[in-house]
């Protein structure tokens, strides 16, 4: 099982993608390909996702049954502990506004 998922992501790109892939839901698509045509499809997203981020998840050998690898910005950010891949979030960026509303309530 092949899974993978676009955000912000060029109209000609999910075209592509939707030539070899199933389209579930907007930006979700899901197939079942060899490894050798994971890739490709993989390579497509990169040469094509311009400032959109992706994720592509698959069936793997290992203690979770899947593996996956992220493309892009997004505050999931994959981590590997203890040879197990999480996902982490990044902080989120403290808003400039809402800082100056609390300076004088302190």
């Amino acid at each position: 099982m092949l899974v993978i998922v676009l955000e912000n992501a060029p109209l000609r790109l999910r075209g592509r993608l939707a030539i070899w892939l199933l389209e579930i839901r907007a930006g979700v698509y899901v197939g079942n390909y060899s490894p050798k045509v994971r890739d490709m499809l993989w390579q497509q997203v990169e040469a094509g996702i311009e400032e959109g981020n992706a994720i592509m998840a698959w069936r793997a050998s290992n203690e979770a049954g899947f593996d996956f690898c992220t493309l892009g910005t997004n505050r999931r950010i994959p981590r590997e502990v203890d040879g197990a891949k999480l996902v982490s979030f990044l902080p989120l960026e403290p808003d400039p506004d809402e800082e100056d509303n609390h300076e004088g309530l302190a």
